[in-house]
């Protein structure tokens, strides 16, 4: 069974337990807000299911409430930044911030975060800056129990370790490529399994290396207490991209790469890597501006599919979602919202607004 819940109701909800769990009221409403909003993108793996690991994460002393992002090197294009296991949402858009005004400066900035906790859908970072005007490409690392199976591997050795790339386009809404580099996200597992349904093949192995069609492996302790693993997507390709992503979000900025056995805590830890572009300091706007609408247009061009809708480019798919969604409101299933009841009540919450 699923509730539908508009997303201002929703918002209130969450504010009150974040406040609840330590938050200012400024960082529990922005907080609030991003997590609803990836709800609304149709990324529900990425919305409000997320709040009681958030809850439970600072519980057991991981994830810092009101913590900011700290800038450990300052030097010009080049910044380096610590999250100090704050909010991903709140560190990741000071880190944006101050790399965007620096980009608007020089031209382009290599920007670092390490240490944040759960950034929360990489894509609103790059939405930040397509609005600016600015290229970006970001790198990220998942510090969490490893949850994705390397290629021609068994088991779990790495996190979902997303990539995204923004790329602003002139008087249209802009090109946005956010995606796991597993085959699937760990969160729509989740979600699955709440909702009790079994997923596509190829998706999943199971915790003795076999395939399976059930997200539970991924979710919640099999045999042994071991769990299983979600595949690389593009085979070798994908694996090889997943570990650039660890090597770029984890090991360059700083934050540290998996290398140690699972375990039971429920923070979540990103690095990320970003690169910011000006294409006016580059000298090719007007070239850019045009050829880039030359190409989506080209593509559009090209007859659907049979049973498709036709071609759509990066982004489109999230701006339908959000249209939709705010007219009908956010479905949320009884489990999640049972979970989520469960989170407000650890913070002394027993009643939160009936869902409509």
């Amino acid at each position: 069974m699923t509730k539908v819940v508009s997303a201002e109701a929703l918002t209130a909800d969450c504010t009150k337990i974040l406040r609840a769990a330590g938050s200012h009221e400024d960082e529990a409403r922005r907080v609030a807000e991003n997590l609803v909003l990836a709800n609304l993108s149709g990324h529900d793996s990425h919305g409000v299911g997320m709040l009681p690991r958030y809850v439970d994460s600072i519980l057991e002393g991981g994830l810092q409430p009101n913590a900011h992002a700290k800038v450990n090197v300052d030097a010009a294009s080049l910044i380096a930044m610590d999250g100090q296991r704050g909010y991903g949402q709140i560190v990741g858009e000071e880190a944006m911030v101050l790399g965007m005004q620096r980009a608007k400066q020089t031209g382009s900035c290599i920007l670092t975060l390490a240490n944040a906790h759960h950034l929360g859908r990489i894509g609103h970072f790059a939405e930040m800056a397509v609005a600016q005007g600015f290229v970006s490409i970001h790198f990220v690392n998942v510090l969490s129990r490893p949850v994705v199976a390397a290629w021609n591997g068994a088991d779990g050795r790495y996190g979902t370790n997303p990539c995204c790339i923004g790329i602003p386009l002139k008087g249209r809404d802009p090109f946005v490529l956010d995606f796991a580099t597993s085959r699937v996200a760990q969160g729509k597992m989740r979600v699955a399994h709440n909702e009790g349904r079994k997923v596509d093949a190829g998706l999943l192995i199971d915790e003795h290396g076999r395939p399976t069609i059930d997200p539970g492996v991924v979710v919640v302790p099999q045999t042994n207490g071991l769990f299983g693993a979600l595949m690389p997507f593009g085979e070798h390709k994908g694996f090889g991209l997943a570990v650039a992503c660890e090597l770029l979000g984890g090991a360059l900025t700083g934050g540290g790469t998996w290398h140690v056995p699972a375990n039971t805590k429920r923070a979540v830890f990103n690095g990320m890597l970003t690169i910011l572009i000006d294409p006016q300091k580059l000298g090719t706007r007007e070239k850019f501006e045009s050829d880039a609408l030359a190409f989506v247009d080209w593509l559009r061009q090209s007859p659907p599919a049979p049973g498709t809708e036709g071609v759509m480019v990066a982004g489109e798919p999230e701006r339908i979602a959000r249209e939709e969604r705010r007219r009908s409101g956010i479905a949320v299933d009884d489990t999640t919202w049972g979970e989520i009841a469960a989170s407000a009540r650890k913070v002394g919450i027993q009643q939160l607004a009936a869902p409509h």
